[in-house]
């Protein structure tokens, strides 16, 4: 009996295909039992809510031909705990926040999920002096691979970059100070500063920053610090055109204007921290970014 080839390996459900609909019908003309036909198909690699939706079994065949049942779902709670997560400290009109070396301004503030925008976080000078430092070390971009807790290359990502080591010259030092009193977090609980260069045409598709706990290399990857609480996306040098941060879910563009800085937590490495966000393509000139990733613990 040929074997219909499932293009799934999970128990979401299988698209009904004109080729599967046809290999139905041609095994019931031939006078195969249903079960024969439901056994054929986990053979080819069909998982068995998926095979047993596309026969449209009852669930009395469910119980005589071993179907298991499905898997409650879990509670989001159960999936991603709720983590404690940096929360600046506004002044009392909600408009400033004490950076320690500087006073920085909030120029857009919203809740679920918490995103505030800086006004010049950052100085021409040092937004030159992390370019120049990083310039001769770029190399095309890596994501974490969730499967196996490395690093790997996606098509969704198409920049450059390089990391500084933590407290790396007295300008990362600073910068990294700053950012440890502005958002109230322990410098020693953020990963490096990561710098990013955008070419024209280049951009980084919607995607979440912390580590799904689904994924095998996970574990492996909390080791070194926790989850990911927190991202701060630093503006180094802005573009002709294109290149704002997007987030899908709140319909919020932010403009990559030198200097500011955008923030966002997600208290729970969910979908339901409304926290996906991405880097729209590079129309003309090209763009710079250092963006800060902080953890629940100390990173090492």
């Amino acid at each position: 009996m040929n074997q219909p080839t499932a293009s799934v390996q999970s128990d979401s459900t299988q698209p009904l295909t004109p080729e599967l609909q046809s290999w139905l019908s041609a095994q019931v003309a031939l006078g195969r039992s249903r079960k024969a036909i439901y056994k054929a198909m986990l053979d080819a690699g069909w998982q068995p809510g998926s095979a047993s939706q596309a026969l449209g079994l009852s669930p009395q065949e469910n119980v005589e031909f071993g179907v298991p049942p499905p898997k409650a779902a879990l509670p989001v709670s159960q999936i991603a705990p709720v983590v404690t997560v940096p929360v600046p400290v506004l002044d009392s009109a909600g408009l400033m926040v004490n950076a320690g070396d500087k006073w920085v301004e909030v120029i857009h503030h919203q809740h679920s999920p918490e995103v505030m925008v800086f006004a010049n976080l950052l100085s021409s000078a040092e937004c030159d002096a992390l370019i120049a430092a990083a310039r001769p070390r770029l190399a095309r971009s890596l994501t974490v691979d969730n499967q196996t807790g490395g690093e790997s290359i996606h098509a969704d990502r198409s920049s450059q970059g390089m990391f500084f080591a933590r407290s790396e010259d007295a300008v990362v030092q600073r910068i990294e100070a700053r950012i440890a009193r502005l958002l109230n977090w322990p410098v020693q609980n953020g990963e490096g500063l990561q710098v990013l260069r955008y070419p024209p045409g280049a951009e980084y598709k919607p995607h979440y920053d912390y580590f799904d706990p689904a994924e095998p290399g996970t574990p492996t990857i909390l080791k070194r610090g926790g989850q990911r609480v927190a991202t701060l996306i630093m503006y180094l040098f802005e573009p002709e055109a294109g290149g704002a941060t997007v987030f899908p879910d709140i319909k919020l563009k932010v403009a990559p204007k030198r200097g500011n800085a955008v923030f966002f937590s997600y208290a729970q490495a969910h979908p339901v921290s409304r926290s996906l966000h991405g880097g729209e393509p590079v129309e003309a000139g090209e763009k710079w970014i250092a963006t800060k990733w902080l953890r629940e613990r100390e990173f090492i």
